[in-house]
């Protein structure tokens, strides 16, 4: 019966029970009736109720404290003009009433002819005979006023029965018919809808529907009645959603509105009519309002305008950077060779070679004529460094008790005249047979090429092939 009572579980007292119970006719029309005789009635049962001109048969759909409700609901006062329920429907009863239905659709299609024969502007769309078979009711649908007197004289004649005709709108006829909506579910204006309430295209422009008269349209031909009932929760979330009127001006030409999305707060521009949209807040739309009304364009729809240009670099500075770390290749990375450190006293060779006196290394052998590498009269001899051996570990010298850290001295140049002469006392490593010759020799034997060099012999006592070393 498409009707639930939610309260029938709730145990409600005896004395307190409401003893009105609703009757549903043919067509989903439902009337009130007083079970004045306490008769135990359920939902379903079909019962023989009392109207003005004999007797009907309808089924019963709800009872109990919702009848109250429903009753407030469509405004029914508990009053006399309430008629009673006289008994449950017998077999007979339904017997009788089963062949008063079988003249309904013979006498439609008659009715039908006789309507055209007369010329009036009027469908007919159902006929329901009561369940004695005195009276039968014409529901027809019109869209000016019908004179049909001459056609209730002729319908009565016809059909030897009372004739009551009744006037009833599309979606009344919808409801009276049935059917199967879009939903899946059986019509509402046929189950339990009663109010038909305006439905105006506003509520579809509110709900952003696209209007189509094909979608929206039920089968009586008139917008659907369920497009009322979520447009209070859809009144209720545009109340902070700006109006736009006209395209909001940029930089980058007018942008108009295509698209919002109410409960997620969006709104969808486009330029041009182009078919990119591209989606900002709704905030973001009131100040862009804000500043199209002092008559300022902004840069772009979604940047703020004190720092447009500088996000935009800033952007696409972020943009190169992610494609230059995304298609570049990852170069291997070389180790790093440790520096190696003296094993005495576990500091770097160069800070301990900078504590110690080092011998002075012998020049280069740039010639004397160049004026670049003469050095003045007076100016010591200038050091030079042998980056070759520079990380090599120096031997202490077995007879000195000192580390020796000196290598193979290399040719001196000759000396200016005027230089000084050197100390005496100064200590030549023994055993070094590169040079030949007293130490303040100032005729050096000239460096060979292509001649190699090799470490200091440790010393094994004079030697006399050289007078210097003693």
């Amino acid at each position: 019966m498409n009707v639930f009572d939610w309260l029938s579980h709730m145990g409600i007292p005896e004395v307190d029970n409401f003893d009105i119970v609703e009757i549903k006719f043919k067509g989903g029309r439902k009337e009130y009736y007083r079970n004045v005789d306490f008769l135990a009635l359920n939902t379903g049962d079909p019962v023989v109720v009392d109207v003005p001109s004999g007797h009907h048969i309808g089924y019963v759909s709800l009872q109990g404290e919702l009848v109250r409700l429903q009753m407030q609901k469509r405004k029914i006062r508990d009053d006399d003009e309430i008629l009673r329920i006289y008994r449950v429907a017998n077999q007979k009863d339904m017997e009788k009433w089963g062949e008063a239905q079988n003249r309904e659709i013979p006498t439609l299609y008659r009715c039908r002819q006789i309507v055209e024969e007369y010329g009036l502007k009027m469908k007919m769309s159902d006929i329901e005979y009561q369940a004695d078979n005195s009276k039968a009711t014409f529901y027809y649908s019109a869209d000016d006023r019908v004179d049909f007197r001459e056609l209730i004289k002729a319908l009565a004649g016809e059909f030897r029965i009372r004739v009551e005709m009744r006037q009833i709108s599309l979606r009344q006829e919808a409801g009276r018919i049935g059917g199967i909506g879009v939903c899946g579910r059986e019509l509402c204006c046929s189950t339990w809808l009663v109010d038909f309430k305006n439905v105006s295209t506003s509520a579809a422009r509110y709900q952003n529907l696209s209007l189509n008269p094909g979608k929206l349209s039920g089968q009586c031909g008139r917008l659907k009645c369920c497009l009322n009932y979520e447009l209070d929760t859809y009144m209720d979330a545009i109340k902070d959603i700006p109006a736009v009127e006209r395209p909001l001006q940029t930089e980058s030409g007018p942008a108009k509105l295509q698209k919002t999305d109410i409960f997620r707060r969006l709104m969808w521009f486009s330029y041009n009519n182009d078919n990119d949209w591209h989606s900002i807040t709704c905030d973001r739309v009131k100040e862009i309002l804000a500043i199209n009304e002092t008559g300022k364009k902004v840069f772009t729809l979604t940047y703020n305008e004190s720092s447009d240009i500088e996000d935009l670099a800033a952007k696409s500075t972020r943009e190169l950077e992610l494609l230059d770390k995304k298609f570049a290749t990852a170069a291997p990375k070389r180790k790093k060779k440790p520096r190696p450190q003296n094993k005495n006293t576990g500091e770097n060779r160069p800070q301990q070679a900078a504590n110690k006196p080092t011998p002075r290394q012998n020049q280069s052998d740039t010639p004397p004529n160049a004026p670049q590498n003469q050095r003045a009269a007076g100016d010591p001899p200038k050091k030079r460094r042998n980056n070759k051996n520079r990380n090599k570990l120096r031997k202490p010298d077995a007879n000195a008790g000192q580390a020796s850290a000196t290598k193979p001295q290399s040719p001196q140049q000759p000396k200016a005249e005027n230089a000084p002469p050197k100390r005496q006392n100064v200590q030549k490593p023994k055993g070094n047979e590169g040079n030949t010759g007293n130490v303040n020799s100032g005729d050096p034997k000239p460096k060979q090429e292509g001649k190699k060099r090799f470490p200091p012999r440790k010393n094994q006592g004079p030697n006399p092939n050289n007078p210097g070393n003693e």
